[in-house]
């Protein structure tokens, strides 16, 4: 049997995908941003530029999508870490900007995680689908083998 949802009023069915909890949507965004670390060490953007931020942000986005809302801040935590530590201060040294800059940098991150959880998370209503089998009965009706 297979779960579909649409929002209230619509028309389009989905597919129900099954989300990713915090702890793991955490660790996928952990490890996917010392993948995104050694790729822009590989590309030489090692630097506190754009580039970056903007590679964290969407890797928040996509992480995010996969994920619960509650999940963001621990994903906007991960970006943050491995953002801080290899593009910010060179080498996996975390290094400290003061509390209003890094405190941007991880509601930047959270927000972008966040926005991309949001547009799944809201309420659908869920139509089950299955086949009909000509031998079932009907809950309160005759048996369609009847019918024939």
């Amino acid at each position: 049997m297979r779960m579909y949802a649409a929002r209230p009023g619509g028309t389009r069915y989905h597919p129900v995908l099954e989300r990713l909890p915090a702890g793991a949507a955490g660790t996928v965004a952990l490890l996917t941003g010392g993948v995104l670390a050694f790729g822009l060490g590989a590309l030489g953007e090692q630097h506190s530029g754009p580039l970056p931020y903007l590679g964290y942000l969407v890797l928040c986005g996509l992480v995010g999508r996969r994920s619960r809302p509650a999940a963001a801040p621990l994903i906007g935590l991960a970006a943050w870490l491995c953002c801080n530590a290899f593009a910010e201060h060179h080498q996996g040294r975390l290094g400290w900007a003061g509390p209003w800059p890094e405190a941007g940098h991880y509601a930047m991150f959270t927000a972008a995680a966040l926005l991309g959880a949001l547009p799944d998370a809201w309420p659908r209503r869920t139509v089950r689908v299955s086949p009909l089998r000509l031998d079932d009965p009907w809950p309160d009706g005759p048996r369609l083998d009847s019918l024939r």
